[in-house]
């Protein structure tokens, strides 16, 4: 039998992570930290689309945190998703392998946080 006062507990865990992990990455690339800026450089991405990438990733963070709006809701998690993929797609492109295991480790945490915000509502 399920348990949704536990659901609800590990849905508000997964998803304040999961806006941690954005909240920082966004951060890193709007201020041009070097370690995340030259790696995306390496990959190809010219340097105003890491701005708008890392202006994107803070929207969606406070879309993901607000309580009212599901559509818009949903359009940041579809967001975080493409940014996933993409960013494990680049990872391979570069033979970054520590970066795939990360991204794919974080998209298993927006797929369950999202099953279990669909069940939530």
């Amino acid at each position: 039998m399920e348990n949704p006062k536990k659901n609800n507990r590990l849905y508000l865990t997964l998803l304040i992570l999961l806006a941690v992990f954005f909240f920082i990455s966004g951060y890193l690339e709007i201020t041009k930290n070097p370690v995340t800026y030259q790696k995306t450089l390496q990959m190809g991405y010219p340097p105003y689309f890491i701005l708008a990438l890392g202006i994107s990733k803070l929207m969606g963070v406070m879309a993901l945190l607000q309580p009212r709006f599901k559509r818009l809701k949903e359009w940041a998690f579809a967001g975080f998703t493409f940014d996933l993929i993409f960013a494990f797609i680049s990872g391979l492109a570069i033979a970054s392998y520590s970066d795939c295991i990360k991204s794919g480790f974080v998209f298993g945490v927006l797929l369950l946080t999202y099953v279990l915000f669909q069940k939530k509502t």
